[in-house]
């Protein structure tokens, strides 16, 4: 591999504003916002949406009104039946 050519990695910890749940781990972004984890200051970054709030992970997903899509599209394109 090519020397000097990787990204610095950082401590970091996301915190799902949304679940209000945090995720310790390492990343290229940074903040201005530190907390200390065990002795080691962490970066820390705000997320609306995360793996502990996402519709699709938690099994909690709405369930998308398809026949009014479809009466809208019929509609617009003066679709007859």
């Amino acid at each position: 591999m090519k020397p000097d050519i990787h990204p610095t990695l950082h401590p970091v910890v996301f915190v799902d504003s949304g679940a209000g749940t945090e995720f310790v781990t390492r990343s290229t972004l940074t903040s201005k916002t530190q907390r200390d984890i065990d002795g080691v200051p962490h970066h820390v970054i705000f997320v609306d949406i995360s793996s502990a709030s996402h519709p699709f992970d938690t099994g909690k997903q709405r369930a998308v009104a398809v026949a009014g899509r479809v009466e809208r599209f019929n509609k617009k394109y003066n679709i007859a039946k």
